[in-house]
């Protein structure tokens, strides 16, 4: 942006009122007053006159307003943590990180309590979702696949016709849940039940599907834990290895992973974490069991940090998994009709509301979470809890909105 427009847009900011206009106008017309006296009269006696870095100027207001940004952030969060937020906040806005705090405790039973820091890892739970979306669009990137491929091209067992990629990605398969099947004809719950062991059960079973193909909208986890095994047969990795090696180590996620029970022969009592899941009861947290159904991989089950989130925010930003043209997909709205004003693309929600948003929410055995991304704003939100407290989604919506204080574009700031 040319200099002239950089100055009289951070002047707009600056100065939304006439009488601080005015009042601004006269403190740099002092300025340059001065700023010229002392030119010419360390020139008239030989003295070397000063650099001025103007740049700085729009720097340090930079940093007042992010200050400003950050104290209205943690009263946000600091309430919502005396209401009972046991977890990992972050907010980012023009590119940089402004607020980032840890509260409470990794495991609330213990009577020695550790306290929760900003790098644990807390499992996404349907969060999961964008990522596994991610993992199909990268395959289809490359050749491996089609949105409108059958999904009997990778899973011929699969008893049911019609059903695309594609469905399975925007929620439209009209498919039967899988937890409730398994509930029903899983004979011991202290063996992991797989998404190989998901889809025999389906081929054996033929449960009654919920709708036909492209019917309508019907969230259901069963779609992304279908797309987790598309991923596997289309590229010929092992899910857990094929996300961390084509997305999370490319983008420096070091400590997101998929939880994977490919290699137990019986459920451990507890998941092998540091910030274990905790259901709340009147008597108090009881730290959450280990359960069958989390050997089911892509609709749920990935762990990962603040930070790492705030790394694949970046990257979805910059195209670096995926040019524009491709990741644009994620953010299409996949049906035609808007159920309660909201959408559903490629692993990511949207509403009518707030159109230039992206979000999702997260739930299961003992985690929530909730991520928000804004494109206009270039405003992102993680927030990761480990219990169940149903912390209310309009505190975060209301925060950020919140337009009383915006940071400078990134591009004001460019040196």
């Amino acid at each position: 942006m040319p200099k002239k427009k950089r100055f009289y847009a951070i002047f707009a900011y600056i100065c939304p009122s006439k009488m601080r206009r005015r009042s601004f106008l006269v403190l740099l017309l002092l300025f340059i007053v001065v700023v010229t006296s002392v030119f010419f009269f360390g020139k008239r006696c030989n003295r070397v006159v000063p650099d001025i870095n103007v740049d700085s100027l729009f720097i340090n207001l930079n940093d007042e307003i992010a200050a400003k940004r950050a104290k209205q952030a943690d009263k946000v969060f600091t309430g919502l943590n005396k209401a009972g937020l046991n977890g990992v906040v972050l907010y980012a806005e023009q590119g940089q990180v402004v607020y980032e705090k840890a509260f409470g405790w990794r495991d609330l039973s213990k009577r020695q309590k550790d306290s929760l820091r900003v790098d644990d890892a807390f499992q996404l739970s349907s969060d999961s979702k964008m990522f596994t979306a991610e993992a199909i669009m990268l395959l289809k990137a490359e050749g491996k696949l089609d949105y409108d491929d059958d999904v009997r091209k990778y899973i011929p067992q699969l008893p049911y016709e019609g059903v695309t990629i594609r469905h399975l990605l925007n929620h439209r398969s009209g498919l039967p849940r899988y937890d409730a099947l398994a509930d029903k004809h899983w004979p011991d719950r202290k063996k992991p039940f797989s998404n190989e062991a998901m889809i025999k059960m389906l081929a054996e079973k033929k449960p009654d599907p919920y709708g036909t193909p492209d019917g309508s909208y019907f969230y259901n986890n069963i779609n992304y834990a279908l797309l987790a095994t598309v991923v596997e047969r289309a590229s010929g990795q092992h899910f857990e290895d094929f996300m961390r090696e084509r997305i999370f180590e490319p983008l420096g996620m070091s400590h997101s992973y998929i939880y994977s029970m490919r290699n137990d022969t019986l459920v451990s009592l507890y998941m092998p974490v540091d910030a274990h899941g905790h259901d709340l009861f009147k008597n108090g947290p009881l730290k959450t069991q280990n359960d069958y159904l989390n050997g089911v991989m892509g609709d749920k089950i990935m762990f990962s940090t603040v930070e790492d989130l705030w790394k694949f925010n970046q990257a979805l930003d910059k195209h670096v998994l995926l040019p524009d043209s491709l990741q644009a997909e994620a953010f299409k709205p996949g049906s035609p009709e808007w159920k309660n004003d909201e959408n559903y693309g490629f692993g990511w929600r949207m509403s009518k509301e707030h159109p230039s948003m992206y979000f999702h929410y997260g739930w299961w055995k003992g985690y929530r979470s909730a991520i928000i991304r804004d494109t206009h704003k270039n405003r992102f939100l993680a927030v990761l809890t480990n219990t169940t407290f149903n912390f209310p989604p309009d505190p975060l919506w209301d925060f950020i909105c919140d337009t009383t204080v915006q940071l400078p574009e990134a591009e004001l700031l460019e040196q």
